[in-house]
């Protein structure tokens, strides 16, 4: 099978999550008939099925289409295709299908932000205890969650946590975590714990030899789209403090949309010196930051003395931070985002800040070759 094919780029998403949503089927490539089309020569050929039940209609590998990727690359795909894992033998109920098919639109987006998430195309840090330094590392790279409990015991602790993988770039680590078009469940002491095994590697275990002791680690909410992110800058936690709410587990939290959008936005946040260009572009024409006049985090000052904050990696702790110093000071401030961006900080923001835009498709354009 020609492996630089939409059809099999379906193949191994289906493989890697267990489960492929279908009205996913459009973000991978073909168009809607073209799709259709895709999926029928699939069926006809007996390498994929449809599963529909509560309401989620997804695609999933028949035992035909199984040994056809473990016959072409079992390096890559035998982690997912063999065992009793929920990628090899898929469960019914909705929660897990509900999982399977947010897994499987988190590597999506991965993939088509630049980011090597397979198997047979990067070390397998977690799983191997020998010398990180003798290993490279293709960043940015991604590693599901299941990869990371490869670690063993050590991982029990956080079994409850929400994750889905961390994102590895140049310089920080990324948790991610899908929340759909809600609020999702979190416990702040088990992501807490996820974070200090991360730090843990990182001065001194499986990624020790890539990183500093000192380097960041943020976290990256993927959502249904931009609504999603007005909906977790406000929540609360909810009645008994059990769903998400901006805290103190992580210094940052970016919001990715699960939109085309989103993918831009990704692979922004994954090549951090294409946001280091963005960002000197914009300062061209404003003042370097005043601490003494504006003693709050912010970016840059423009011709008329207000303060700017960058906004286009959509962290949302920066922005809650600036809004809310704003309205402590009784100032105005302005915020940069992109144009799909606008609307969620204007719902969060409005009455203090000013919101001037960056067209995105201008954007990659220009940085994207």
């Amino acid at each position: 099978m020609n492996t630089d094919t939409y059809q099999y780029r379906l193949l191994e998403l289906t493989a890697v999550s267990g489960e492929f949503p279908a009205d996913l089927l459009s973000r991978i490539g073909p168009g809607v008939s073209y799709g259709e089309k895709l999926i029928t020569r699939l069926k006809d050929e007996r390498l994929i099925r449809t599963h529909y039940r509560d309401r989620l209609r997804g695609y999933r590998l028949t035992a035909s289409g199984k040994r056809l990727l473990l016959q072409q690359n079992p390096e890559r795909f035998s982690f997912y295709l063999t065992g009793s894992s929920d990628t090899n033998q898929p469960r019914s109920e909705a929660p897990r299908r509900l999982r399977l098919h947010q897994t499987a639109r988190t590597c999506q987006l991965m993939l088509a932000a630049g980011i090597e998430l397979f198997r047979d195309r990067k070390p397998l840090l977690f799983q191997s205890r020998a010398s990180p330094a003798a290993r490279a590392l293709p960043f940015p790279v991604y590693y599901q969650s299941r990869e990371i409990k490869e670690l063993g015991m050590e991982t029990v602790k956080v079994n409850n946590s929400r994750t889905m993988g961390v994102l590895l770039t140049v310089d920080a680590v990324y948790v991610v975590y899908y929340t759909g078009n809600c609020a999702m469940k979190w416990s702040y002491q088990t992501e807490i714990k996820l974070k200090a095994i991360l730090q843990h590697h990182i001065s001194q275990g499986v990624l020790s030899g890539f990183y500093r002791t000192d380097t960041e680690i943020h976290a990256v909410m993927i959502g249904s789209d931009m609504d999603t992110a007005s909906v977790l800058m406000t929540s609360t936690g909810g009645y008994h403090k059990c769903c998400f709410s901006l805290d103190t587990s992580y210094s940052s939290f970016h919001f990715v949309p699960d939109t085309t959008a989103g993918e831009s936005l990704l692979r922004l946040l994954a090549f951090p010196e294409i946001l280091l260009q963005l960002k000197a572009l914009l300062g061209s024409d404003l003042y370097q930051p005043d601490g003494e006049a504006y003693p709050f985090e912010h970016d840059a000052i423009d011709r008329s003395g207000i303060p700017v904050l960058y906004a286009c990696d959509f962290d949302m702790q920066r922005i809650s931070r600036f809004v809310a110093a704003l309205r402590l000071r009784q100032l105005n401030g302005q915020i940069l985002c992109f144009d799909f961006q606008k609307e969620a900080v204007l719902r969060y923001g409005k009455d203090v800040v000013e919101v001037h835009t960056i067209d995105l498709d201008k954007f990659k354009r220009r940085f994207f070759k």
